[in-house]
């Protein structure tokens, strides 16, 4: 049965990998044993340097049950309780009745400090964690409910429990992971990296890659005016920047079937869901992602996703069967997923399809010129102003609280945004826009112009 496994999944990757439609790493393992590992593709395009196994590869939010895992050690050892109170650790902390525990299941409701930065950050600046609770403390932008009264992810709660665990451990947040984690669990090359703040010479570095649609070429994020902010939100550590290889995490997959790391009490509080102040349970635990499949047992898993980098952990627990995927070229979501569905079938013995690759998005040539009938204001039905202006021939979409968004056309009236799944459509009226559709996730949403001359 394995050997059928081992074959099928050869076959899957393989063909993606010949037909230059995966860039990345992959794992896939059974009762221990490891039933497939390869990379494919280039670590460095410029100089065409190649992935290999042992590939560095940045965790994005993959990184999240590490910083919980580290709040787990803590507790364990009673140096914080889940029940504290973030004040007891920041003093004067404004949002009150949040704990450590609404942090690790994101119940906390802080407001998301990636928002705030994109509108208010000086750019020439990297931010660092002590820079997130400045502008909690100082600006208080309003929260998005009590806490424990919904369910948000949140990378503020992330970035603040890296903080917490620096002030009860007395030690940075990445040397508490190295030396609780990492080395005891013989992750020899994983590690807390932040590129651009400290950068470093690393050997066999993956470096991450975006489609840039005016060039049709694959660049780092870095170039690229929608995806720059990687530079100054680079030095925040906690929500990301985790740095691993496949082989580390198959590790750390395998500690957590042991008691060498954290208790079996631990671990059943970490892959437990979470229950509102309602009595409604959200499928998220401490840092971990949970299902459970009538075929599939118990499920607990992480993804991460940042410009150039989309990573994912699937742990199948009561199959003892573990997914690890990393890869370092932006793709198509749904056709990730589609891999990923394919290797988790092949792993449950089930029928599989090797999925096909989307095309990279064309922007249609028009005459920029046109452009001038849709720059202007407009607001969208819940009263959220959105600005609409024109550079250097290039048309940008900015929404009150969001970063700024180039619109690249498909036609002279429909435009399609790069990094989202999200088109605009322009309607006209006397030869100008009298309002826009967004239309995203099977939605579609109006805002009306508002400073048209009658």
């Amino acid at each position: 049965m394995k050997q059928k496994k081992r074959k099928e999944l050869k076959t899957l990757f393989e063909t993606l990998g010949e037909r230059k439609h995966f860039n990345g790493a992959v794992l896939a393992a059974e009762d221990g044993d490891i039933l497939y590992h390869h990379a494919f593709g280039y670590a460095d395009l410029p100089g065409k340097r190649l992935l290999q196994e042992n590939s560095l590869f940045e965790l994005a939010s993959l990184s999240k049950p590490f910083t919980a895992m580290a709040v787990v050690l803590l507790e364990e050892k009673g140096m914080l309780g889940y029940e504290d109170m973030v004040e007891r650790w920041i003093p004067g902390f404004p949002y009150e009745g949040v704990t450590i525990r609404h942090l690790l299941n994101h119940t906390s409701g802080l407001p998301e400090y990636i928002e705030w930065f994109f509108v208010n950050w000086d750019k020439s600046r990297i931010a660092v964690n002590q820079d997130v609770v400045d502008m909690l403390m100082n600006e208080q932008p309003p929260c998005y409910f009590a806490p424990n009264e919904g369910w948000l992810y949140s990378n503020t709660g992330y970035v603040l429990l890296a903080v917490l665990i620096e002030k009860a451990s007395g030690i940075s947040y990445a040397d508490y992971l190295k030396q609780h984690i990492f080395t005891p669990v013989s992750m020899a090359n994983t590690r807390v990296y932040n590129r651009r703040l400290r950068p470093e010479q690393i050997e066999g570095y993956a470096y991450g890659y975006v489609y840039d649609v005016h060039s049709g070429q694959y660049v780092l994020p870095d170039d690229l005016e929608e995806t720059s902010y990687v530079v100054y939100l680079d030095g925040i550590q906690g929500d990301g920047t985790v740095n691993s290889v496949t082989s580390d995490l198959f590790r750390f997959d395998q500690a957590l079937y042991q008691d060498k790391l954290i208790s079996e009490v631990s671990k059943e509080a970490a892959f437990s869901p979470v229950q509102l102040n309602n009595g409604e349970t959200v499928d998220y635990g401490f840092g971990w992602v949970l299902q459970n499949s009538p075929e599939k047992g118990r499920i607990v898993s992480h993804s991460g996703g940042w410009p150039g980098y989309s990573t994912m952990m699937i742990r199948y627990i009561d199959h003892r069967k573990t997914l690890i995927y990393l890869s370092n070229m932006e793709q198509d979501a749904e056709y990730e997923q589609a891999i990923l569905k394919a290797a988790e079938n092949i792993l449950f013995d089930q029928p599989y399809e090797i999925p096909e690759r989307p095309a990279d998005k064309k922007k249609k040539d028009i005459d920029t010129a046109i452009y001038s009938r849709y720059v202007g204001s407009y607001s969208i039905h819940d009263g959220t102003a959105a600005t609409v202006t024109a550079e250097n021939e290039r048309l940008y979409l900015q929404i009150t609280g969001q970063m700024r968004f180039e619109l690249f056309p498909s036609s002279e009236t429909r435009f399609f945004i790069q990094s989202l799944p999200v088109e605009v459509e322009f309607m006209l009226g006397d030869g100008a826009a009298k309002s826009f559709i967004i239309y995203q996730d099977g939605t579609e949403e109006e805002a009306v112009r508002t400073d048209r001359k009658e």
